[in-house]
């Protein structure tokens, strides 16, 4: 789906001008989205497969829940729409932390361009994984891991090939975070 985005400058700061999602992947501009990791006492992450019909790593696992931050919108409020519209988790603000901002530059292909500041959020999964509802444009599929199983396959050759790839300094965040 296209949306309006607010587009910011190469520090992340809003530069007051707004375009389709689509224009800021085209041209490659700056604009901002949201992650959210949810984690279990059990040292558990959720990770969804992002589903094939997408323009961005399509079939990979990818962090529990990601998306675009509406023109206007404010990250946190972002976070919430995104975790409820993909997974159908609803959660309030106190649950969400926010953990740092990551930046990342990727060239899928010549007019699509990922310039984005990835908010980045950690929860707690209070509720079973099967009660879970999937928004099935978005994502194929969901499973919990463990972090550490997590941490050995991105750092394996063959196995980092399944999942979307972000630098470990990025992972290695959310880990850390998570673990406190």
């Amino acid at each position: 789906m296209d949306e309006f985005v607010d587009i910011v400058d190469d520090h992340g700061n809003n530069t007051g001008k707004v375009c389709l999602k689509s224009e800021a992947h085209q041209f490659g501009y700056w604009h901002s989205c949201i992650h959210v990791w949810l984690y279990t006492d059990s040292g558990k992450v959720l990770i969804q497969k992002r589903a094939a019909n997408k323009d961005t790593f399509p079939n990979l696992w990818d962090v529990s829940v990601a998306g675009h931050i509406g023109a206007g919108e404010q990250p946190l409020k972002a976070a919430k729409r995104e975790v409820l519209e993909e997974v159908g988790f609803e959660i309030k603000n106190e649950e969400l932390v926010k953990i740092g901002t990551y930046k990342t530059n990727y060239k899928h292909q010549e007019s699509l361009i990922d310039k984005e500041f990835h908010h980045v959020y950690i929860t707690k999964l209070t509720v079973p994984l099967e009660t879970l509802k999937l928004q099935i444009e978005e994502v194929a599929e969901l499973k919990l891991i463990l972090m550490n199983q997590l941490k050995r396959e991105l750092q394996d050759e063959k196995k980092s090939a399944n999942y979307a790839p972000y630098a470990m300094t990025y992972f290695n965040m959310v880990f850390n975070a998570i673990r406190k």
